[in-house]
């Protein structure tokens, strides 16, 4: 059955074609046909209830009011700018740092010691790519991810972060293998100085078997343990090989809740020599991973626990209809990723959804919003208080108690835009999501075109994060062009 048609790539030639999306046997697969070579399928959902479900979150922003080039007469991906074609703006953005690594992972999309060349931006590229980030209309980018490679090879990172808060991002991650920060204590008190916000640690397991770096690992969060930075794990997750331990990793976050604020799994993306039949082995998709979970926690968080990133939009709106300003807006595809949160107390782990009806609270926030949008300044205040009832009516009656304060915290930081707030709510709450980057067998052009997650690179543009890494290979391109002679490690 046909769900939807999209654009799509062969994932022999890269050539862009028409691609269905169709449901079959309760699963969600999307096939394009290349005159050269023939018919593809590959499994774009694997469960087709969850996809519908998903589908109804669906909100398609209005992009970047000052986009860096008109678009492209060949169409998507092809030049691209970002252009006129996008539909949302920049949640975060990535800055390759450098494409050297002390590590050499077979699955990695930025295999640094395979390019035979360096590739690292001057000090100042990356703070005139910052510079971008800031500029972007009609909403400046809040959160940079420092990227690579390794990007803790850089020994100007600290200069780099301070930089980027002087520049007004709010949030500075740095992605990292955490072996420089677990051999150097100080090295993060270092980073944290200058104003890191957080540590995304590569984290594939809780085995040696799934994790050849687990004791480091284990130093490196200790590490950032002693000092307060917060650390969210970043499993790469492979079908048959680390997907039985999904559940194992969220319980170890949860015992270190002190310092692990939240799990985000990656999916595997084939962006490198694979062959079909790796895909077809390896690959795991949200549906899967939701089920993994569920079975891996004795069903405490389900796979209906999960929702699309977009469900937050209403919030969004909430704030902008309150403020009069522009706010960040999540309109990513409701298929590019999932996410739940999950309370640790001295019982265990209690999801949001049992102290909240969240279906019902985000309609009550969604008609707040609306209200807002439509009245003036003087119903503000009564706008306002009647959607704190229906927000209160929303949790579950017997939480209401110990609802109270989570309600406050959403009241603090939506309304107030009191973003200290949020530490509070980080510190015994931990999140826990997926993002499924697409590679040249998943390849949707509606999901390219609705990314929120942007690299920024040093000629001025920001490319989408799946266009960057699959289809015409932007990375390549772009590290190539700003090459240097390779370095002695």
């Amino acid at each position: 059955m046909l769900i939807k048609k999209t654009k799509s790539l062969c994932p022999t030639c890269g050539s862009v074609l028409d691609a269905d999306i169709v449901e079959e046997e309760g699963k969600v697969w999307l096939v394009r046909t290349c005159p050269d070579h023939g018919t593809s399928r590959a499994l774009y959902w694997s469960d087709a209830e969850m996809y519908r479900r998903f589908d109804a979150y669906e909100c398609i922003g209005s992009g970047v009011l000052n986009p860096q080039k008109a678009a492209s007469p060949a169409g998507c991906p092809n030049d691209c700018g970002i252009c006129p074609n996008h539909r949302s703006t920049t949640l975060l953005a990535n800055i390759d740092l450098t494409n050297r690594c002390n590590l050499n992972c077979d699955f990695c999309f930025a295999n640094a010691r395979a390019c035979g060349y360096v590739y690292e931006p001057t000090f100042d590229q990356v703070v005139d790519m910052m510079r971008m980030l800031r500029a972007e209309k009609p909403v400046p980018v809040p959160a940079v991810q420092f990227s690579g490679g390794e990007p803790t090879m850089r020994d100007d990172l600290p200069e780099l972060i301070r930089k980027a808060k002087e520049l007004g991002l709010y949030q500075v991650q740095v992605a990292t293998n955490g072996i420089r920060i677990a051999q150097d204590p100080d090295y993060i008190a270092e980073l944290k100085e200058a104003g890191l916000s957080t540590v995304y640690l590569h984290f594939d397991g809780i085995t040696p078997k799934t994790n050849s770096k687990l004791a480091s690992d284990r130093r490196a969060i200790a590490n950032c343990e002693k000092i307060g930075m917060g650390v969210v794990l970043v499993p790469t997750v492979i079908n048959g090989r680390n997907d039985h331990e999904v559940g194992a990793i969220i319980k170890y976050a949860a015992e270190h809740i002190k310092t692990i604020r939240g799990v985000n799994f990656q999916p595997v993306a084939f962006t490198g020599a694979a062959s079909e039949d790796d895909v077809r082995k390896e690959r795991i998709t949200i549906p899967e991973l939701a089920e993994r979970i569920e079975e891996q926690t004795d069903g405490i968080i389900k796979k209906d626990h999960f929702y699309p990133v977009p469900c937050v939009v209403p919030i969004s709106r909430l704030v902008e209809a309150y403020t009069g300003k522009p706010q960040v807006t999540f309109t990513t595809h409701q298929h590019c990723g999932a996410a739940t949160y999950v309370f640790v107390t001295d019982e265990g782990m209690v999801p949001v959804n049992k102290m909240v009806d969240v279906d019902a609270f985000f309609e009550s926030v969604e008609k707040m919003a609306t209200k807002l949008a439509k009245g003036g300044s003087i119903n503000k205040y009564m706008t306002l208080v009647e959607g704190v009832k229906d927000l209160y009516n929303s949790t579950r009656k017997a939480e209401q108690k110990n609802t109270a304060e989570f309600l406050k915290l959403i009241g603090k930081t939506l309304v107030l835009q009191d973003f200290e707030a949020l530490r509070e709510f980080h510190w015994n709450a931990l999140f826990i999501g997926t993002m499924h980057f697409m590679d040249a067998y998943n390849y949707d052009l509606c999901r390219v075109q609705r990314c929120c997650i942007h690299y920024a690179t040093p000629d001025g543009r920001l490319i989408p994060f799946c266009t960057y890494n699959s289809g015409p290979v932007y990375r390549e391109q772009v590290w190539k062009a700003f090459a240097q002679p390779q370095k002695d490690e």
